[in-house]
């Protein structure tokens, strides 16, 4: 499979100013050394708290947020190392879809001008030749032709994540951010969005970076999960393995507290005591350490590397190794 995607050691840090000469007083570890890759085709989910950073991963991919440090290459090019000129080109290759399916879209345009607007952008297509591109992709979205005339106001939620889908679609890209993209959407509403960008990936071999809170949502459209708290991924594996054996204590957790869909089942609950450390003075050794049930003395000393545990299964645990694994 093609690599689309490879981010190594990324971190983004916001500084916090005080006094009245607005001096540095320290930063928010908003992203604090993510890695991961995606192929085409695939989809990773990035799953976690709000304010773990899962937004400001995507927005630094595409540069809407400059990083402090790290590596993103997009199709084999470095473009932390890029011109503004330079990373317009590349930007053609990934496309965002964003959470709020009315703000996202300029209400002063009709659908068939927001659609159209990047590929006159990018020079790619003008008038007929613009047009039967714009219906097309209405019509891959599951939108009739005639919707190009009408305003975003005049479409529902979920026709209005129709249209924004259409807009990423434009430019044919071969990486799409989607930042929360059904969560302001009725629960029927979601799925159909969700069978849409599934289909659209079987059609185009598109690869996703699908950010969410919502387990059941990412069990129906992910092919791996990362697992993020306090700006770190603490494990990263298939779905099918973390639903079934999540490792990290606050995977098990995440996964304990998902609802399940039988009524007669029931699930042993975990509950994390305390409050998210503040990213802005995060706790030593383990961030989770704090509020784990498992920890001992060396997790609140040293943090614990990533370590592959099994085939594409990885974790941030001092308590799980593939010799502590195979003890118990």
């Amino acid at each position: 499979m093609t690599e689309v995607l490879r981010v190594e050691g990324l971190k983004k840090l916001f500084p916090v100013r005080r006094g009245v000469l607005q001096r540095v007083a320290g930063h928010v570890r908003a992203v604090d050394g993510v890695s991961f890759a995606i192929q085409a085709g695939e989809t990773l989910c990035l799953v976690g708290e709000s304010g773990c950073g899962k937004s400001t991963v995507g927005k630094t991919i595409l540069r809407l947020q400059e990083p402090t440090a790290g590596q993103i290459w997009l199709g084999g090019t470095d473009v932390t190392t890029l011109g503004e000129e330079q990373m317009r080109v590349h930007r053609r290759e990934v496309q965002m879809v964003f959470q709020d399916p009315y703000s996202s879209l300029n209400p002063r345009m009709r659908a068939g001008q927001i659609i159209a607007e990047p590929l006159e952008n990018f020079g790619l297509a003008e008038g007929a030749e613009k047009d039967r591109q714009v219906h097309s992709l209405l019509e891959k979205v599951g939108l009739r032709k005639d919707a190009a005339e009408r305003f975003p106001f005049e479409f529902s939620g979920g026709q209005r994540q129709r249209l924004g889908i259409a807009r990423a679609l434009a430019l044919n890209p071969k990486l799409i951010v989607a930042d929360e993209p059904v969560s302001a959407l009725d629960v029927s509403v979601q799925a159909q969005v969700l069978n849409l960008l599934m289909d659209l990936q079987d059609e185009f071999g598109l690869a996703y970076l699908f950010i969410s809170h919502d387990l059941a949502v990412v069990e129906h459209i992910g092919h791996r999960i990362a697992v993020m708290y306090l700006g770190r991924i603490v494990e990263l594996a298939p779905k099918d393995r973390i639903f079934a054996q999540p490792q990290h204590p606050y995977s098990e957790a995440l996964m304990a507290a998902a609802p399940i869909a039988d009524p007669k089942s029931r699930r042993k609950r975990l509950v994390i005591e305390g409050d998210v450390p503040s990213p802005m003075n995060p706790p030593t050794g383990c961030h989770f350490h704090t509020r784990c049930q498992y920890a001992e003395a060396r997790c609140k000393r040293e943090y614990p590397p990533l370590q592959e545990i099994a085939p594409g299964h990885v974790v941030a645990c001092h308590l799980r190794t593939k010799d502590t694994l195979a003890a118990a």
